[in-house]
């Protein structure tokens, strides 16, 4: 991976902590370079509607993080207490507390979104129930889990009913390949701010804790034939009918029994997810290939799930037939048994499930840090256009972080 962003994304190659003279950046000659920004200070410690409502305001697609990543650490740097750092690095800005309270928690969320759909600035209004609603690109997806943990950290970093030290991660370019992954710079660069108890990532859950992931294996499976008339189909070889068998294994497969564990129950899943073959009507093709994808419990590594991935396709060793490696991402165990895990869980009174899909908590996990998907809204309605969150959800994840961070 290429741990250096793309220069065309406006981002700042070097890092500034709280001692270095402050920077100003602008972009266009403004705060937010299309139109939607905040000339004024964000209000951190304030309500976490607001500041969702604020965030929203300043559009964050992937590869134009900078306004935002400008306006909270301008934000951050005024607010919080002097002895708590501050640190940017790139289009990812990080602050930590240095009390020593005995354990620490990890506040992460990303800054971009994905591309707009004419849902910025955004809309206050009724949902289809009729409950007070924020509308817009990245409401629930998840400026709103940024707005309240952002809200948290610096209500609570000098508070002194604060329980646990607390790290501030708002990154950069999770919506886009691995290789732009703010966290990912950041465990290249910057380790010992990926140093924590707990983590907590604010991926829309409904207010529910999503606890670890499962892991995802991509693999491009291909077969080569011979091209021929399909008149003369004996002077060709298929490779659509190379592949057939392989893609039949796939469709008979039977995923094992659901895996619990910290009483979160994960179920695998195999699937073709794309196919591509064929060059003309009346040609036997001489190339066709797929992608595969296997989903995985955290109870397999992502060595153990790629041994039992190949020995379902059957691939190995036969004529014509090859496969590469797409992508391979780790699960995440749900960790639920740490004492700061713990304590969230009773927070949010139990409410707890396994997180499906595969989530930056993986990065964490692989580091030995229990991670947990904590954050506002209905994740259905992530990247679509009429992207939605209740006012209350923000509310109720709000407070109940303040009730875990306090003890109060």
């Amino acid at each position: 991976m290429n741990a250096s962003l793309d220069s065309s994304s406006g981002s700042s190659t070097h890092a500034s902590t709280r001692t270095s003279p402050h920077r100003e950046h602008k972009a266009d000659g403004g705060n937010a370079e299309n139109g939607f920004g905040q000339a004024q200070l964000l209000d951190l410690t304030g309500d976490p509607i607001a500041l969702t409502a604020a965030l929203v305001d300043i559009a964050s697609p992937s590869h134009h993080e900078e306004d935002i990543a400008n306006a909270l650490e301008s934000a951050l740097r005024a607010t919080v207490p002097p002895e708590v750092e501050v640190l940017r690095y790139h289009n990812n800005v990080l602050a930590r507390t240095h009390r020593g309270l005995g354990s620490r928690v990890i506040l992460a969320g990303h800054l971009d979104t994905v591309p707009l759909a004419d849902n910025v600035p955004h809309r206050r209004g009724e949902d289809a129930q009729g409950r007070d609603t924020l509308f817009g690109c990245g409401t629930v997806d998840m400026k709103s889990g940024l707005a309240v943990y952002a809200q948290a950290f610096a209500s609570l970093a000098g508070a002194e009913n604060l329980r646990h030290d607390l790290t501030f991660i708002a990154y950069e370019g999770e919506e886009v390949a691995t290789e732009f992954n703010g966290l990912g710079h950041i465990e290249k660069e910057h380790p010992e701010w990926l140093r924590g108890d707990i983590a907590l990532l604010g991926e829309p859950s409904g207010g529910m804790i999503e606890a670890g992931c499962q892991g995802s294996i991509r693999l491009r499976v291909q077969a080569t034939g011979a091209r021929a008339h399909s008149a003369r189909a004996w002077l060709g070889d298929n490779a659509i009918h190379r592949l057939s068998p392989v893609i039949e294994r796939i469709a008979q497969y039977t995923p094992r029994e659901a895996v619990e564990i910290d009483g979160c129950v994960y179920r695998e899943g195999l699937n073709v997810v794309r196919l591509e073959a064929g060059v003309a009507n009346n040609t036997i093709p001489d190339e066709a290939w797929f992608f595969v994808n296997f989903r995985f419990a955290p109870d397999r590594t992502s060595e153990q799930a790629m041994e039992h991935l190949l020995e379902v396709l059957g691939i190995e060793g036969e004529e014509n037939l090859s496969y590469e490696v797409d992508d391979v991402a780790g699960a995440a165990a749900p960790g639920l048994g740490a004492p700061a895990a713990q304590d969230l869980v009773q927070a949010v009174g139990g409410q707890v499930r396994a997180k499906y899909g595969w989530t930056d908590v993986s990065r964490f996990g692989q580091l030995g840090i229990p991670a947990v998907n904590f954050g506002c809204g209905d994740p259905g309605y992530a990247h679509k256009k009429d992207e939605q969150c209740p006012v209350e959800h923000i509310s109720a994840v709000s407070e109940v972080l303040h009730r875990y961070l306090t003890g109060a």
